[in-house]
């Protein structure tokens, strides 16, 4: 069992919080909170048979963020002694005393039971920074160089991304956490460069909350799929366009999952349904008052949020309100059933207790709503991928993420992918290329004819979404299984849109 680094628990966390929380309180604040953080980065990229790129980094610091007479207050500072924690508060409290006048109606926190002294650490078997060097880069290298010596392949770019990320929460109404997550993301691209010009192909498998053993044989095979990307590339190469049209869909997990993140995940955040975000990153068609109403898409429609799937890369034990994981329904048979939410607006909307979204990336950010793992349930009893392509007469089998556009309100949209399969009665019957689905958010949902059975799932996910002014970037993870969708838009992306 992974224990917490004794590097971050020798920086006297309790202490440092005691000290915040009580001048807080002694300035008249009702609520207050510290986050204390240690996050360490590093980021390698390979280019052919060559180390390009070696990044470390590390965030160390210490935010206070209060409420006073019913408005916010936020500070931060690097510092970790008593007397800067208290600096610290006192600037916290400032910030919400000159807030105030601005604030319409006062700030209330959601009820959430008190949790003393609660630790957490993710799911994995080796951190990766108790990994040699030499290590980690004889790995990578090793794959690549595999890539680069199969026929067709001209050059190979291979990253490697990992994190570790401590976290200790302490607030004024007693509760106080202690957590560690873990999580890596690498992948590996082959690039043919000939007479037809430039195409490219990538590894499939998604960033997880895991350690190095990920790389190694648990969680994912990269050899195999090393030694397979070669002949899925060549296939590319040789594709013929499609023809733009109406096709019915296999979705693999690979590619559904980025469709779930930005048509559901981001829709159904709170925040952005209740105008929030719309000076940025924009607002959402699944309004609230659509609320146990909206029909999001077909009755094999369930999809789940939730912060406690082991090896989700949006998993922990504790949010950033000291609220404890938990896994709720979004939409179920395809009714819009929930949104995610942080204390303030399950308060302010009578929704009763949170559910746990709430996120900050850095000791100098406030903690916002934040996606948890969204996830589209399988069919305990559903078919498998090979079921749902046998049942298409005129159709194509999607694999791979890769570019994507949605509209501000998260309805409108298109998305491409890495590797298109034509099906021809039921059969696969060879690659196609220059393609993207167009839909809808409900119209695509609502075309949901089938979902895989739990064989077919795969927890996808990204690192890097983005959101809020000024920007922060949280890891999440999208499950799924395949998926058919019947009689979905096809264009030609070589053909300005197939037009």
């Amino acid at each position: 069992m992974n224990t917490l680094d004794e590097t971050f628990l020798a920086l006297g966390l309790t202490t440092l919080a005691d000290a915040a929380l009580a001048r807080a309180r002694q300035l008249g604040a009702s609520h207050a909170d510290v986050r204390i953080e240690r996050i360490r980065q590093a980021f390698r990229t390979f280019r052919d048979r060559s180390l390009a790129t070696s990044t470390d980094s590390e965030t160390l610091g210490l935010s206070v963020r209060v409420i006073v007479d019913g408005a916010w207050g936020f500070a931060s500072g690097i510092p970790l002694t008593t007397d800067a924690a208290v600096l610290v508060a006192n600037q916290a409290v400032a910030t919400a005393r000159v807030s105030r006048p601005l604030v319409r109606t006062p700030i209330e926190l959601s009820p959430e039971p008190t949790y003393a002294d609660a630790s957490w650490v993710s799911s994995y078997d080796v951190n990766p920074f108790d990994v040699a060097e030499s290590e980690k880069q004889a790995r990578l290298l090793d794959l690549s160089d595999r890539l680069l010596s199969s026929d067709g392949v001209s050059h190979t770019d291979a990253n490697l991304w990992y994190v570790q990320e401590n976290k200790f929460y302490a607030d004024s109404n007693g509760t106080s956490t202690t957590q560690q997550r873990v999580r890596i993301q690498p992948d590996f691209t082959a690039v043919c460069v000939d007479e037809r010009g430039y195409s490219s192909m990538r590894t499939l498998a998604p960033p997880a909350g895991r350690g190095w053993e990920y790389l190694t044989g648990t969680g994912w095979d990269f050899d195999a799929e090393i030694a397979e990307l070669p002949d899925h590339l060549a296939g590319h190469v040789k594709a013929e366009s499609v023809a733009a049209g109406r096709y019915d869909l296999v979705i693999d997990p690979s590619n559904l999952w980025l469709t779930i993140h930005e048509s559901v995940g981001h829709a159904t955040e709170l925040d952005r349904a209740l105008g929030y975000e719309a000076a940025y990153a924009g607002t959402s068609f699944a309004t609230f008052d659509q609320l146990g109403t909206l029909r999001y898409g077909s009755p094999v429609m369930n999809v789940t949020g939730d912060r406690q799937v082991e090896h989700g890369l949006s998993t922990i034990g504790y949010d950033d309100e000291g609220v404890e994981a938990q896994t709720f329904d979004l939409v179920s048979e395809g009714t819009l059933v929930g949104y995610q939410l942080n204390r303030q607006m399950a308060a302010a909307k009578q929704l009763g207790r949170s559910n746990g979204c709430a996120y900050a990336d850095s000791p100098g950010h406030i903690p916002m709503q934040r996606m948890p793992n969204v996830s589209l349930q399988p069919d305990a009893d559903g078919p498998s991928t090979e079921e749902l392509i046998a049942g298409v007469d005129h159709g194509i089998y999607v694999v791979g993420d890769k570019s994507w556009s949605i509209d501000m309100q998260r309805y409108n949209f298109q998305f491409t992918g890495q590797r298109f399969f034509a099906i021809t009665n039921g059969k696969i019957t060879g690659q196609l290329r220059d393609l993207a689905y167009q839909a809808t958010t409900t119209d695509f949902w609502g075309s949901m004819a089938a979902v895989g059975n739990a064989d077919t799932y795969v927890l996808g996910g990204a690192f890097n979404c983005g959101k809020g002014q000024p920007g922060q970037s949280a890891p999440v993870s999208h499950g799924c299984p395949s998926a058919l969708f019947r009689n979905v838009n096809i264009l030609n992306t070589v053909t300005e849109g197939g037009q």
